[in-house]
């Protein structure tokens, strides 16, 4: 019997059962259509997670109060003395600029509208750093700094829930913790960052918010120091620097900073890392769905060789092979599983495509992503899932004896 004999027998016979293959192929359809939908929301949600840090700049660094230690005695916070040594170009010549902030949680209210959101005490050389700007307005200037102004800048997210707009805003008052402050410009939209969404953020002076607002043991303590390197590529060189100059002015011991630099890379690699485990273990619970359908396929195969017990003995009977049979069987089994997993490969691709349009149509960037690797995954694991669940009804098909095969009623 050649091979393509054996295709055309396997898909008569697969024929001849309409409503049943039909049915056994559902389970392997689901499972594969699963397997495509899961692989291409964790891709998408990888995709996206990476892009939008990826957005911020990749020579950004990020440096916090706090070391990976954390039995260190005497952790003295970052200030802004710190900063200035930091963006000394003599000190730290891979160092492009320097940031530093101070972070706080308030509620800021509008017309009878409340939302509580980040603020964020900045300096002019915050906006550069960060790659951020505006629709609308100016961005902050030295003479709002020097004094102390009540002004600020609101995030596209935060503009929406106060006003149910991001335009012509400029000009209008909020009230951030009680105090006024004027709105002086609209940041354009970054969506979600390192540390949260980045539209749902408010900026003031950094001298209003140490004055104001934020109040801290040391006046000049801030939470955060964001550095600029010069390139990616002197991210490394610009950490040592930034290393070198907190341990000698914190005077800490070798191997206890009580500081901790973070790069972009860094949080790229921990993204990804979250991710990759988040997509493996959605793929895995989809795979559990092939399982299942390759079971329904074992069993109705099974049922199969019952029902033509005869035609086994007399195929047997007219010379056929032991080999034969066997193979006629396991072409059955792999032909059910092969159609399912094609026509689940194009449900799996609709159903995310569908996530990706309801994403869309509520403003979340998420774009799920089919990729190659997916779809041949879910092809070769569905054939073999066919091929693996059929081997016991083939072979025991192809052990039955001539006689009693005929013999059977």
């Amino acid at each position: 019997m050649n091979f393509t004999q054996t295709i055309i027998e396997a898909l008569e016979s697969i024929m001849s059962n309409k409503l049943r293959s039909g049915l056994t192929v559902l389970g392997i359809v689901i499972g594969v259509a699963a397997v495509i939908a899961m692989l291409a929301v964790g891709n998408g949600a990888q995709d996206s997670i990476t892009g939008s840090i990826s957005g911020i700049g990749t020579n950004l660094l990020f440096v916090f109060r706090g070391g990976s230690d954390n039995s260190i005695r005497n952790v003295k916070p970052l200030t802004l003395q710190d900063a200035d040594a930091l963006a000394d170009p003599f000190a730290a010549p891979s160092v492009a600029a320097v940031s530093p902030v101070l972070q706080t949680d308030a509620e800021v209210s509008y017309g009878g509208e409340t939302t509580t959101t980040t603020i964020t005490g900045a300096l002019p050389s915050y906006f550069p750093v960060r790659n951020l700007n505006v629709t609308e307005g100016e961005l902050l200037t030295e003479e709002n700094i020097l004094g102390r102004a009540s002004v600020a800048l609101i995030g596209p997210d935060t503009a929406d829930k106060l006003f149910g707009r991001r335009e012509g805003l400029t000009g209008e008052t909020i009230r951030i913790a009680g105090q006024p402050f004027r709105i002086i410009g609209v940041l354009e939209s970054k969506g979600g960052g390192s540390f949260g969404s980045q539209d749902d953020v408010i900026i003031i002076p950094l001298t209003s918010a140490q004055t104001r607002l934020v109040h801290r043991a040391n006046a000049d303590q801030v939470d955060v120091i964001f550095v600029q390197a010069v390139s990616a590529e002197a991210v490394p060189q610009a950490t040592q620097e930034i290393s070198d100059i907190l341990r000698q002015r914190h005077r800490t011991e070798i191997g206890a900073d009580d500081f901790t630099v973070f790069s972009q890379q860094d949080f790229l690699s921990t993204a990804a890392s979250i991710t990759g485990v988040l997509t493996i273990f959605l793929g895995g619970i989809a795979a559990i769905s092939l399982l299942v359908g390759g079971i329904g396929i074992m069993n109705i195969m099974l049922v199969s060789v019952t029902e033509r017990t005869r035609e086994i003995g007399l195929r047997k009977a007219l010379g056929a092979r032991k080999r034969d049979i066997l193979i006629q069987f396991l072409t059955e089994s792999s032909l059910l599983s092969l159609i399912g997993g094609l026509i689940g490969i194009g449900l799996g691709w609709l159903i995310a495509f569908i996530v990706g349009k309801v994403a869309a149509a509520t403003g979340t960037v998420f774009n799920p992503r089919v990729g190659l690797d997916s779809v041949l995954l879910a092809t070769l694991f569905s054939a073999a899932v066919g091929l693996f669940f059929g081997i016991y009804p083939a072979n025991r098909a192809a052990g039955l004896e001539p006689v009693e095969a005929l013999r059977y009623e």
